[in-house]
């Protein structure tokens, strides 16, 4: 209470509690009283406002000492036109004011909802809608308010627009109401001083202040039970039925361009715009706005008209942005739950709307609220979502279109509505349902752009970093998706192109799309600080550049090609990608699982590099050894990337890598040995280097289950490398010990030959059934025809060994006498020999049959050598 403390004006005020006023001096009256007054007034309407559902009027009549009761309710019954009735019109502003205040309480317990939500129905029943369109607007908002949508959380000091607009959405002076004399009471046409009306009377004001003069034992159960919804559909649907309602109330008000008097001459006409300086919201925010939504392809660009001629600052014009604005919430609300439940064209429909209410809402609003910014930054988020999953399920197009179209009353009667102030086109193009997968992921890229620049404006981003984090994952995500697309589309064109052309300008273009793409998705997962992301963005742009290096492969003869300087520039920038992709994830720890993949794909990179350079080998720019030590480097740096020791389902695939790649620096530098003469210190290096890559390469290949052709050619060129050697020995001493090795690593191939062995076994050992018997050829894992190629060299090699073997150890014995090893050795040898000479001669051997042979001829030798090891011993 303000207390003025001069008599002339109001120059000074002084702030009073209520509980101090009967403190003050010349304060005369009792609380005692008061509160006796209040308690009697309770106990006499509990008394007698006994009808559950019944609407009751306390009445005391100007100057009167009598205070009436009446039953409303009972009395309308009674009259034919409920609208004529003196009754209503006070009754239903009473209930509208009392909802009213409810809603207003700062923290209103839901549990008041069914409450007031009781009092707004039987408000909107005793009121005539071509009379009362104001109130009956207002009421169904607040109804529509009721309902919680699930919403983006608002900050716990913002007010919604209710709390701002709620004083404005009725004023009684803009009704036609009954005229009321100065204490408030309505004068009628029937007169209330009749007691046969009233259903209690209080003959005396004065028996109110006598203690406990009324009781009652009669209790009051109003049902005000809210209802309850099932789904968040049911919720938002009925949200809209109010929306709708308070829609039609608002458009009814307004009058025709026809019936508007004409422009006062004498009357500037007010211009559409305002100082900033004098807005609530932030400065030159609706000038952003204006051009965010020219761009966007809105045509009201931020005039703010209303094709309804609504006045600006008019009761309409703020209910009718209210309602509209709650309309794209439980359209957007909709399109989120469609979202969840895969029904995409259900969910574009939905977003389609709410966009639709959002852009009329742009374009009558003069005073554009942070918050209303937010919303449409996240209704283009989920835009970009719904297109991007329509994208990616292509398969149920025909019922997503079918969904997309279908429309209910409702919305169509709000879209029309809608379509009395806009045109509803400000978005039309991000909810548009292509056919074309580049047209779709390209607008999911658009409204996550549009999203993302909305959050620019008054600084939004910092104010919601979650959402904007979110957008920008998005972003980074489509453009990754785009990339791909782009990426995938050049790979085709380089695929059906011609071995021989050169790379086109089509291929050209969509690399550069493609590198473009996740040039910016990378700078956005760098500026949230998403490091996983970033490397995988990262490592596409390194395939990308692997496809642009396989596509400059040299043209012309296969016979003639090198490795060009094109290739080893893509294959370079790769490799940087990769490499920049670890240092991105810092450590595995970061995220297992990509830091994995990215080494694999940093040593397929390496590897394939080296691989070209090994087998078209650009003589033609660089000399021989410098090309071996480029390729050395280049294999051992994949080597580095090959983790072969952890167990995981990528373990055979790095162990065949490992594998292949000291097989290949093995046959590197044997075949270095073969072709260099003179610098006996580089030759010594390069068959210490060929022995240990060829023993790496068997090691592994060994603990392979499913690579036996490859175990039995390193094994096989191992054998060859031993006799290149035996080739430039004097001794036979020495040339035996190189012939034993050789035959140690023959002995070693047992394992190769029994992994083909038992392939071949369970090919034959199929059931058999008519026509449906396997081919004698056939085989889904083994190349026959490279198993036969390898065993013919086997056998020919074998038996030289065998053959040279005898003959050193004949000779030796001629010159040695008792010498039991070297005799078994011998005898061992000549067995096996002929077994091997015999099994050759055989033409008509099955190739099973001959695996048999060279299994058991093996198992013969290694126990020979065994026996003959003992003996020694």
């Amino acid at each position: 209470m303000e207390r003025e403390t001069e008599d002339q004006g109001a120059q000074k005020y002084e702030m009073i509690k209520t509980e101090e006023i009967p403190n003050l001096e010349n304060s005369n009256f009792s609380t005692k009283v008061i509160k006796d007054i209040a308690q009697n007034i309770l106990s006499f309407l509990k008394s007698n406002c006994t009808k559950e559902g019944h609407t009751y009027w306390l009445f005391k009549a100007s100057g009167s000492d009598i205070v009436k009761l009446y039953d409303l309710t009972t009395l309308c019954e009674e009259t034919e036109d409920k609208y004529q009735n003196p009754f209503t019109m006070p009754v239903a502003i009473l209930l509208y004011k009392v909802a009213c205040n409810m809603m207003m309480k700062k923290n209103q317990n839901k549990k008041h909802y069914g409450t007031i939500r009781t009092l707004l129905l039987n408000c909107l029943k005793l009121l005539d809608k071509s009379r009362h369109p104001q109130i009956i607007a207002s009421a169904n908002y607040m109804l529509s308010e009721l309902f919680q949508l699930d919403e983006p959380k608002k900050e716990e000091n913002s007010e919604s627009p209710l709390n701002e607009n709620s004083d404005e959405s009725y004023s009684e002076e803009e009704e036609e109401m009954p005229d009321s004399d100065e204490n408030g009471s309505y004068s009628t046409s029937s007169d209330p001083s009749d007691d046969s009306k009233a259903v209690a009377i209080i003959k005396s004001v004065g028996e109110l202040s006598v203690p406990e003069k009324y009781k009652s034992i009669h209790q009051i159960r109003p049902s005000c039970a809210f209802p309850v919804c099932h789904d968040t559909e049911e919720r938002c649907r009925l949200v809209l039925s109010y929306v709708l309602e308070g829609l039609k109330s608002v458009d009814s008000s307004i009058k025709k361009e026809s019936d508007l008097p004409a422009a006062d001459p004498s009357t500037p006409i007010p211009l559409k715009y305002e100082d900033e300086s004098t807005r609530g919201g932030p400065e030159g925010l609706e000038k952003q706005m204006a051009l965010f939504l020219d761009k966007m392809g809105s045509l009201q660009k931020g005039n703010y008209s209303s094709q309804s001629g609504m006045i600006p600052g008019s009761w309409q014009h703020k209910m009718k942005l209210q309602l509209i604005l709650k309309s794209s919430k439980a359209y957007y609300v909709l399109s989120d739950a469609a979202m969840s439940l895969q029904k995409y064209g259900r969910a574009l429909r939905y977003i389609k709307l709410a966009l639709q209410s959002h852009d009329t809402y742009c374009c009558l609003c003069t005073n554009m609220l942070s918050e209303v910014l937010l919303f449409l930054s996240q209704y283009l988020t989920l835009c970009g979502d719904i297109q991007l999953m329509l994208a990616q399920n292509a398969n149920n197009r025909a019922a997503h279109l079918e969904e997309f179209h279908y429309q209910t009353k409702e919305d169509q009667e709000i879209l029309h509505s809608l379509h009395r102030e806009s045109s509803c086109q400000g978005f039309a193009w991000a909810t548009d349902l292509s056919t074309d997968l580049e047209s779709q992921l390209s607008v999911s890229c658009k409204c996550y752009e549009a999203a993302n620049e909305i959050l620019q404006f008054s600084d939004l981003k910092s104010q919601n970093p979650e959402h904007y984090v979110q957008v920008l994952k998005r972003m980074g995500n489509i453009r990754n998706e785009i990339g791909v697309f782009y990426m995938n589309q050049a790979a085709a064109l380089q695929s059906e192109r011609v071995v021989s052309k050169s790379v086109s300008a089509a291929e050209q273009q969509l690399w550069k799309k493609s590198f473009s793409c996740f040039e910016k998705g990378i700078h956005n997962f760098e500026s949230i600080e998403d490091a996983t992301n970033a490397a995988l963005l990262l490592c596409n742009t390194g395939r990308l550049m692997r496809i642009c290096a396989q596509a400059h492969c040299g043209a012309g003869d296969e016979f003639k090609r090198e490795f060009s300087p094109e290739e080893g520039l893509y294959y370079n920038k790769a490799i940087d990608y990769y490499l920049k992709a670890l240092r991105s994830l810092g450590t595995r720890d970061i995220h297992p699982a990509v830091w994995d993949s990215v080494n694999w794909e940093l040593s397929t990179t390496y590897f394939t590099m080296a691989t070209l350079q090994q087998d078209y080998a650009p003589l033609s720019r660089k000399a021989q050894e410098q090309i071996e030590k480029e390729v050395s480097e280049a294999m051992m740096k994949s080597l580095k990337y090959c983790d072969v020791d952890s167990m995981s389902a990528r373990q055979p695939l790095c162990q065949y890598r490992a594998a292949t790649i000291h097989h290949r620096l093995a046959s590197m530098y044997h075949s270095c040995l073969r072709n260099q003469v003179g610098d006996e210190h580089l030759r010594k290096q390069h068959r210490v280097l060929a022995d240990l890559h060829y023993s790496k390469a068997a090691k592994l290949f060994q603990l392979l289950k499913d690579a036996p052709c490859e175990l039995l050619r390193v094994q096989l060129e191992r054998v060859a490398f031993a006799e290149f050697q035996m080739t430039s020995q004097n001794s036979n001493v020495g040339k035996l010990k190189t012939l034993s090795g050789a035959l140690d690593i023959m002995v070693r191939t047992e394992h190769a030959f029994q992994l083909i062995q038992k392939e071949l076994v369970e090919e034959f050992g199929q059931p058999k059934s008519g026509d449906a018997a396997p081919a004698a050829d056939a085989s889904p894992s083994l190349n026959r025809e490279e198993v036969m190629k390898l065993l013919s060299i086997f056998e020919s090699r074998l038996s030289f060994l065998l053959l040279q073997s005898i003959k050193l150890l004949s000779s030796t014995k001629k010159k040695t006498s008792n010498n039991i090893e070297d005799d078994a050795v011998l005898k061992t040898n000549k067995h096996i020999y002929s077994q091997l000479l015999r099994a050759t001669a055989n033409k008509t051997a099955t190739l099973l049959e001959r695996i048999n042979v060279v299994v058991h001829l093996l198992g013969q030798l290694a126990a020979g050598s065994a026996a003959s090891s003992s003996t020694v011993q």
